[in-house]
């Protein structure tokens, strides 16, 4: 379900998806498949993992991530439930053949 609240989702962001409830900054962002997409491999991920675990390990990850980049950006796009989302999100086919548990490879790969 895709709600909009420009208060819930975090400045410089334009969605945050928090299961089974994609938020999106403005009503405008409801056609823009892209950000609908990530968000929807975002509900895929959390669903994978029964929803808190996904919070923690992301939690854990992106402050290792932090303190391996020192910086914020750079940490939050380095997450491995993010780049799955960065990587994949303009292939509007992706979850349809997205194995379980996808996000693990991207785990330790190359910086993004």
């Amino acid at each position: 379900m895709i709600l909009i609240s420009k208060y819930l989702v975090p400045k410089g962001y334009t969605g945050l998806t928090i299961y089974p409830f994609v938020f999106l900054k403005y009503r405008r962002l409801k056609t823009d498949m892209t950000l609908i997409n990530h968000e929807r491999i975002h509900l895929r991920q959390q669903l994978e993992l029964l929803v808190i675990p996904f919070y923690i390990i992301y939690v854990i990850e992106f402050l290792m991530r932090l303190l391996q980049y020192r910086d914020w950006k750079t940490a939050y796009r380095n997450i491995s439930f993010e780049r799955e989302c960065y990587l994949n999100e303009t292939n509007l086919d992706y979850l349809k053949t997205r194995k379980l548990w996808a996000f693990i490879t991207y785990f330790r790969t190359n910086e993004f």
